[in-house]
């Protein structure tokens, strides 16, 4: 997302990003259609990922979302119709360049519209083998258990906000661990500011993060996915990133192992 929306890099930058995510080893990239910043230039992440995965789309999982908007001013919108739904991943498979997404994930349940009707939306999507598998964003236990019974197997993914920061989807992410469905927390990184490792970082009382951070050499950032990695089985970050040094920065927390001691201090 920080690759297209405000204050977006360049594009050479953009497409060093997500190669050297790939060549650090990671295989799930995660996009959407609404992943733009002006009116008028949808999809604007998807092309981007399709262009910097040319050539390598056997080595990644590219999840892409239906279900937002955003005209252009700086807001957000939130359309679950299945005429829309329809529309916007038709245009995502162009986009993206395949002839099904591997990952198709709801944005966001839309208030104006029937749970059942957007979940039935995907499930078509499925059975006409324009997607590959059926995901979930910004939903509640009550909406994912009553999706699953409409998608079944085929839904596959939650994506929810989750952070040491913020931990209101805790009952969403259990019940994913009890249903066998990944959990892919969005901004996994909050609560964790600038490092003091940082250059020209400003003077902060570090807090618990940081100081393990200190102690293994490396990033508080890096602590954070290497701690969300060990609180679930099921659950797989999917931090942001606008330039490669973060990228691969956030692709080495996988091999971050951290001690029971370490795990008790973060809690």
């Amino acid at each position: 997302m920080p690759l297209s929306i405000e204050n977006r890099p360049d594009e050479a930058r953009a497409l060093a990003t997500i190669h050297a995510a790939i060549e650090a080893g990671v295989t799930l990239i995660d996009t959407a259609d609404s992943y733009h910043w002006h009116a008028g230039e949808e999809g604007h992440n998807e092309e981007l990922v399709a262009r910097a995965l040319a050539g390598r789309t056997e080595q990644v999982l590219v999840a892409t979302k239906g279900g937002r908007t955003r005209p252009g001013d700086g807001s957000w919108g939130v359309d679950g119709r299945p005429v829309h739904l329809r529309r916007a991943c038709e245009a995502s498979l162009r986009r993206l360049g395949v002839e099904a997404i591997g990952l198709y994930q709801l944005h966001k349940p839309d208030p104006r519209v029937p749970w059942a009707e957007s979940v039935g939306t995907l499930r078509e999507l499925l059975d006409e083998g324009k997607i590959r598998a059926a995901g979930l964003s910004n939903v509640s236990v009550a909406q994912l258990l009553q999706a699953r019974e409409v998608l079944g197997q085929d839904l596959v993914s939650v994506q929810n906000e989750y952070s040491p920061l913020v931990r209101d989807s805790e009952p969403v992410l259990r019940a994913c661990e009890e249903l066998g469905v990944a959990f892919l927390p969005w901004s996994p990184l909050g609560g964790i500011s600038r490092s003091s490792l940082d250059p020209g970082a400003p003077a902060f009382e570090p807090g618990p993060f940081h100081r393990v951070a200190a102690g293994r050499g490396v990033s508080p950032q890096q602590v954070c996915l290497a701690w969300l990695l060990a609180s679930s089985p099921v659950l797989i970050p999917i931090p942001g990133a606008s330039r490669p040094e973060s990228a691969r920065d956030s692709a080495r927390a996988a091999e971050l192992e951290l001690t029971a001691a370490e795990l008790a201090q973060l809690g």
